[in-house]
């Protein structure tokens, strides 16, 4: 491989690099290909090892690079597609709901989760822990915090803990009549958990859907889903529902 020096560009130099190594993976990588260390890419492009980084970091963020621990920095696979979320007007858990669930223990939630339940801070919820699997590979995990007040029914005798007492819990907040929901969707870094469960570093980017139950007035639940960046591809139809799709011309990424 030749060496290309990058010359005077109006954009910033990793936004032109990133371009660069895009078309390098596409002609040059296969997916799943590990690509040569920083201080041989960056001699090869001309750039100093804080360019590359950024243009690297920023392949990261659009899906076209994964860093796999004890591997390095390899060519990504297609995204998957899976829906995210439940249909409008259905509780988590409710027929047709592709999560799997994990995991249930009370223990008070974060300050800005009590704050959009409207319960104290440290009031104990109930703590739904579920994941989502897609081709064989774990895309998101969510943690669904609901109130004791939305499951009145619910008894420790039913199922005391593990995922019997989680489906227990999602059972009985059915008995809610839902009167809407909404939705936001941001990016952020994975913290030491997701990245554990999603088997990606701590800090990598993953986008994270935050989805807010309404029944009687208020803030009957709340889940917190996050998904692998490197995988999802987010687009909104007309239902208002969030899907993944895969892009089938994308070849390396």
């Amino acid at each position: 491989m030749g060496t290309t020096q990058l010359e005077s560009v109006p954009e910033p130099k990793y936004w032109h690099l990133k371009t660069v190594l895009s078309e390098a993976l596409d002609s040059e990588f296969s997916v799943g290909e590990i690509l040569p260390n920083e201080r041989d890419l960056a001699a090869r492009f001309g750039v100093a090892r804080a360019t590359l980084r950024q243009a690297l970091e920023q392949l990261e963020l659009e899906g076209r690079l994964q860093r796999r621990r004890g591997v390095g920095t390899t060519v990504a696979p297609p995204r998957v597609g899976v829906a995210v979320g439940t249909e409008q007007h259905a509780w988590p858990g409710a027929a047709g709901d592709a999560w799997q669930t994990v995991d249930c223990e009370e223990a008070a939630p974060p300050a800005a989760v009590a704050a959009s339940l409207e319960t104290a801070a440290d009031e104990p919820v109930h703590t739904v822990r579920r994941s989502r699997m897609s081709h064989g590979q774990r895309v998101a995990t969510e943690l669904l915090y609901i109130p004791a007040a939305s499951v009145p029914g619910l008894t420790a005798i039913d199922a005391p803990s593990g995922p019997a007492r989680a489906r227990a819990v999602l059972r009985e907040v059915q008995h809610l009549t839902l009167e809407g929901q909404d939705r936001s969707v941001e990016l952020g870094s994975a913290r030491a958990d997701d990245a554990r469960d999603l088997d990606r570093l701590p800090g990598s980017p993953v986008l994270v859907v935050t989805t807010r139950f309404t029944a009687e007035g208020r803030t009957a639940a709340l889940s917190v889903a996050t998904y692998r960046a490197d995988t999802c591809r987010l687009t909104f139809g007309d239902s208002a529902g969030v899907e993944i799709h895969h892009d089938p011309e994308r070849r390396a990424s």
